[in-house]
């Protein structure tokens, strides 16, 4: 697996390019939020009683209790503090020793983020990438809410986006405050001084200062407005390779995960939730669980039981042992066919218009040929490696939270309602995350562990089996899309009409967004298509699947649309008997990035060269997430079964933070999408999901993983996300090559099942 740059203008490669940026406008920013409008350039700066120098946004702050080290939500700069010493809110804190400390606002789930924002602090503040250290960011909405996002949230590969500006305006704030301190002390002109390597240098006389020694006399300095950013043909770090921060105490096992927590006198909890969505439970009989050394009690709930143990392996043998009678309700009458049948007759409905262009239906009356199709897309769980956990301690005062969340204003949210405890009394210790993908945005495990811990009064660790895991995860929707395009006489598609069914995610999650009926997450990439379609109409039906919980999974709606889209767009070519790539071609000149991906992907995917009997190449091209990116993939398929050869994609995500970064999250984003692709899906039957473990929900095997080169192109266009592009384009360039390589069209996933059916 490799790595390649590219140059924007003409594909050549160019060994260790390092991006030039020439604009820091974002063009893909949230509608009426601006990453302007977000940054407050008015910096507060303070002094905390280790004489340290603290740069963060004027909003309040947190509270820090004295004796325990713990800090505690909520609190406002003019209060008091409620115990301890009250510490103003800060994302850099410089102390008397130069140890910089950046306070986190986004949670590493394996991206890459606990790197590359740390970049952008030390590229701007003149300090080695080793020498910042980090902090977990606090629940607080008002100082780390990511505007793309509208809360403080980690996901929609949106990391970069939000931190590319802020974080270097903070960096080169503070560089400029230390200079500031440093000329006034030597009585010089500040600009005749620089920063380097954490001291500030005034090279005339041949004089420095560290950082630690300037942080006090830096704290009275005036805050200046609009620090020029650097230049990026004068960045160091910015665009270069760096090694992970966070390898070192993966490998050696000191890093904290949820599932890592050990508290004194901590019991555990093995949980069993009613099967059925929407069941409650009836009865339990826990007379032989209670003879089970190791197991102290047994805990109901309205749709579960929890045994309580003094080690896991107590917990689940006595959860083994309890004889439960569930009340099914109605859930218990859901099954596949019911949820398809009612996607199929919501298809029929006129939806929520999300994209409008030209007049569709004259232009399908003057096409020379229409092509109509039907996909599917199943649910799918998240599976993420570390199991779902969450640690709680409830006490009549308050209540503390250990866990690894996507989300932790709503995990706050989530345990101040069980309790009814307010906010400022809930303590949340977030950790790394063993794996995301949107499960981690989601805080029904906190709700769960929490009214187990009400009922216990010491720490309790509350872990779901994998099966548990898998059987009552809030899942990726099952979309049905009804698509159709009118061709002229020469292929090209003057008529497009798209209409998407499904469940919306946005309506529960963030129902401000949801607006007019329109959830504009279902609808991404289907209604803000590369290509030249001079007559469109995209509308959503939203058709929620009963009793069956859905949620986000990777980039829900690029991933679901880009399926549709590209497969499409290949049927177009066929029909039109046109090359795949040379079709797309035509279509996207005035998309010039996305022309370039494909161009590149093409030279690299060795596009037009004759492959062996049984094999095939496929292609997709996507634009989502404030990038573009494109797949040749080549297949094998022998009695029914894929075997993926190899890989190129070409990707221009803006300006580069650590290339590093990219390739290992392109390469995992792919290994996802081609796992999901070729195995993944959750049936239901009788309202229970008959998956339960990676028996039946297969994960691709490293023996499985195909050689995948990842070539960078270089753009100076501001910086796009790159966790989910990788799996949101990758099944269309799958299910393209198997109908090269055997003339079968899928439209339906998983590509397994269906090869063995068609």
């Amino acid at each position: 697996m490799s790595q390649r740059w590219f140059d924007t203008d003409n594909g050549t490669r160019r060994p260790n390019a390092r991006l030039h940026d020439d604009t820091l406008s974002d063009p893909h920013n949230a509608p009426g939020i601006s990453r302007r409008g977000f940054l407050k350039l008015g910096v507060a700066v303070g002094t905390a009683a280790s004489g340290a120098l603290l740069l963060g946004f004027s909003v309040p702050a947190v509270s820090q209790d004295q004796k325990t080290g713990k800090t505690v939500i909520g609190g406002d700069a003019n209060e008091a503090p409620q115990s301890g010493v009250f510490e103003p809110n800060a994302f850099i804190q410089i102390d008397t020793a130069g140890k910089v400390t950046l306070v986190m606002p986004k949670v590493e789930m394996g991206q890459g983020v606990y790197t590359s924002i740390p970049m952008l602090i030390a590229e701007e503040l003149e300090v080695p990438l080793d020498a910042v250290t980090l902090d977990h960011a606090p629940p607080n909405e008002k100082l780390f809410k990511d505007p793309l996002l509208g809360g403080q949230l980690t996901g929609g590969s949106t990391s970069i986006r939000y931190a590319w500006e802020p974080m270097r305006r903070a960096g080169a704030t503070a560089r400029a405050m230390l200079i500031n301190a440093a000329a006034a002390q030597w009585q010089v002109d500040p600009a005749s001084c620089h920063a380097q390597a954490g001291q500030v240098i005034h090279a005339a006389s041949n004089r420095t200062a560290s950082y630690g020694q300037l942080v006090q006399a830096a704290a009275t300095q005036t805050v200046p407005q609009n620090v020029p950013l650097k230049d990026p043909k004068d960045f160091k770090l910015i665009g270069t390779p760096a090694k992970r921060l966070d390898s070192p105490e993966k490998v050696d096992g000191t890093a904290m995960f949820g599932l890592d927590v050990r508290l004194p006198d901590m019991v555990y909890a093995a949980i069993s939730t009613c099967p059925v969505f929407g069941g409650t439970l009836a009865s339990v009989d826990d007379t032989h669980a209670k003879t089970i050394p190791g197991v102290r009690q047994i805990i109901k709930a309205d749709n579960a039981v929890a045994v309580i143990g003094d080690h896991t392996w107590a917990a689940k043998r006595g959860l083994q042992a309890l004889d439960i009678k569930w009340n099914e309700g109605a859930g218990a009458q859901v099954s596949m066919k019911t949820i398809v049948d009612d996607l199929a007759a919501a298809s029929q409905r006129n939806g929520a218009v999300a994209r409008k262009e030209g007049d569709v239906q004259r232009a399908f009356g003057d096409a020379k040929t229409r092509v109509d199709a039907v996909y599917q897309q199943p649910f799918l769980a998240h599976a993420t490696m570390e199991p779902v956990n969450c640690t709680v301690h409830v006490r009549a005062d308050a209540c503390e939270v250990w866990l690894g969340s996507q989300v932790p204003t709503r995990v706050v949210d989530a345990a101040a309602a069980v309790t009814g405890l307010p906010a400022d009394k809930i303590i949340v210790h977030n950790h790394l995350l063993g794996g995301g993908f949107g499960r981690r945005l989601e805080i029904d495990m906190v709700t769960q562990a929490v009214k187990v811990a009400k009922q216990l009064s010491t720490p309790v660790k509350v872990v779901w089996t994998r099966e548990e895991d898998i059987q009552h995860d809030m899942y990726r929707p099952y979309y049905y899309d009804t698509i159709s395009a009118g061709l002229d006489a020469n292929g090209k598609p003057i008529a497009w009409q798209h209409r998407i069914a499904g469940s919306s995610i946005l309506a529960r999650f963030a129902p401000p967004a949801f607006q007019n009926g329109l959830d504009r997450d279902a609808v991404e990439v289907a209604s803000d298509l590369p290509y030249d379609l001079p007559n469109q109409l995209v509308d959503y039906v939203r058709q929620e699947p009963r009793t069956i919980p859905t949620a986000f999974w990777r980039g829900v709606g690029p991933t679901r649309g880009t399926f549709v889209v590209e497969s499409f767009v290949d049927e177009l070519a066929a029909h039109a008997k046109i090359d795949p790539v040379q079709y797309r071609r035509s279509l996207l000149g005035k998309s010039p990035r996305a022309l370039n991906v494909l161009n590149v992907a093409a030279q690299a995917g060795n596009w037009g060269s004759a492959l062996p009997q049984g094999q095939g190449r496929g292609v997709s091209v996507m634009h989502a997430f404030g990038s573009f990116f494109a797949i040749v993939l080549d297949v094998a398929v022998e009695d029914g079964e894929v075997t993926v050869k190899r890989i190129n994609c070409a990707v221009d995500c803006g300006m580069v933070v650590n290339p590093n970064t990219i390739e290992a999250q392109v390469q995992g984003g792919i290994i996802f999408g081609i796992t999901a692709a070729l195995y993944s899906e959750i049936t239901i039957k009788d309202g229970r999901v008959q998956q339960n473990n990676f028996t039946d929900y297969r994960m691709l095997r490293i023996n499985q993983t195909p050689p995948i080169d990842v070539h960078i192109v270089k753009s100076g266009e501001a910086p796009g996300g790159i966790g989910e592009p990788g799996t949101a384009a990758l099944a269309p360039a799958l299910t393209n090559a198997i109908y090269a390589a055997t003339g079968k069209r899928l439209r339906q996933l998983p590509v397994g099942r269906q090869l063995h059916t068609a």
